[in-house]
């Protein structure tokens, strides 16, 4: 009698785990949803004062499209998903493959690869229509694609490679450690992210981005002396100035520097470099230097490495029993658990990535204050408002919507802010 009744209590416990995972996959698209409705509702605002020379009306209304068109596209998307996890759920889709796969394959590391494989492969069919509309319909009407069907495919193929090559190593070394070490797991797993985070940092622009662009030294000229003119003032360890092929691609501008410790590149957008004066450049510049000064960069690694130890601690006490497996009625396995425990997570995760975003944010002011401080502020607010205007960026988000979703303040936001210092 006690045998069926914990044996009742477990099915009951079972069941309602599983259904609370689809009422939080449900939450979270109606929660989003609503911030994307709030969010449009700011375009039937006026402009506050300090913007209004910005956008003329025909420019306004251009921009007002523009995220309007994304936003449909990415809730027709989202919905697709949405459904059809849910359905994938209600039919016992992850227990049917899994349970398909072991007739093949015994080997766990071997059966978790070729699992996230096949729903990774999935999941890239199924949004890929909707790549393909966003790049060649809407960024294309608006001004912004120069990605050319060719340069689409051989950016796919190159992702899918080294996902499979990359994940799948990381993915391979995490699951031996997990049948090697038992209560330990969650250390080694975290030592092994950590690694591969803090290599990739370290040699992003030398392995991974000329898989996708060409980055050449910046030629001499005004340009270079004046940055590296500016990296001598204040001190920062410059080992390159790299221009990168950015066009090729899309017409929207951006700049970076990557390298860990004393030895800084800093890489160009080719776009960048054609939309901005070279005052503006030496600016924004100056604005990532101010993340390097600020040690922005250490905190925001502490950060991450902090949560994922957290998570890794909690997923490896839950990985140990038979709860996770039996919410989705297969038999216990890693791949298995790493799922479930992801869906369970979500709620936690719709938390702790506004607090990031916050710490960004924060950063953001940070930085743009050490550039007012180090080269002045009205190149820096003009590239601002060029950048703003030519993305056709929406400058007045809802409040919750920024809350939830923008790692920067608004445009307004950061014009006051280095006017108030």
């Amino acid at each position: 009698m006690f045998l069926n009744l914990h044996f009742n209590i477990d099915i009951i416990m079972h069941s309602f785990l599983f259904y609370l995972i689809i009422v939080f996959i449900v939450f979270e698209f109606c929660f989003n949803r609503l911030l994307e409705v709030l969010n449009n509702k700011g375009w039937e605002r006026e402009l506050p004062e300090g913007l209004k020379n910005l956008y003329d009306k025909e420019k306004y209304t251009k921009a007002k499209s523009y995220d309007q068109e994304k936003d449909k596209i990415g809730l027709i998307s989202s919905l697709l998903s949405t459904c059809l996890i849910i359905l994938f759920l209600l039919m016992g889709g992850f227990a049917i493959l899994d349970e398909y796969l072991r007739h093949f394959i015994q080997n766990e590391i071997l059966l978790s690869l070729l699992y996230f494989g096949i729903l990774g492969l999935a999941s890239t069919l199924i949004s890929l229509p909707f790549s393909l509309y966003n790049t060649f319909v809407i960024e294309e009407k608006y001004g912004f694609n120069k990605t050319t069907p060719k340069i689409f495919v051989f950016d796919m193929i190159k992702s899918l490679l080294l996902s499979v090559i990359i994940g799948g190593l990381i993915l391979s070394i995490i699951i031996f450690i997990q049948e090697k070490t038992g209560e330990w797991f969650w250390l080694l797993a975290w030592a092994t992210i950590s690694g591969f985070s803090l290599f990739f940092a370290a040699f992003y622009t030398s392995i991974l981005l000329p898989f996708f662009n060409k980055l050449t030294p910046l030629e001499a000229g005004s340009l270079r002396t004046k940055i590296e003119a500016y990296a001598t003032k204040v001190n920062f360890p410059l080992k390159n100035i790299l221009l990168m092929d950015g066009s090729k691609r899309s017409s929207k501008a951006n700049a970076f520097f990557s390298g860990i410790g004393g030895s800084k590149s800093i890489v160009l957008f080719d776009t960048l470099v054609n939309e901005l004066s070279e005052e503006e450049i030496v600016a924004v510049l100056a604005h990532e230097v101010g993340h390097y000064k600020k040690k922005h960069i250490f905190q925001s690694m502490a950060v991450s490495f902090l949560t994922t130890a957290i998570t890794l601690y909690i997923f490896g006490r839950m990985m140990n029993s038979d709860i996770l497996p039996a919410i989705l009625g297969t038999a216990k396995s890693f791949h298995i658990s790493l799922i479930v425990f992801g869906m369970l997570y979500s709620p936690i995760s719709l938390l702790t990535s506004p607090m990031m975003n916050f710490l960004s944010r924060k950063n953001e002011y940070e930085a743009d204050a050490y550039a007012k401080e180090t080269y002045g502020s009205t190149a820096l607010s003009s590239s601002l408002k060029k950048m703003s205007i030519n993305h056709l960026s929406n400058l007045q988000p809802h409040p919750w919507y920024l809350f939830f979703h923008y790692s920067h303040p608004t445009l307004l936001q950061r014009l006051k802010a280095m006017n108030e210092l």
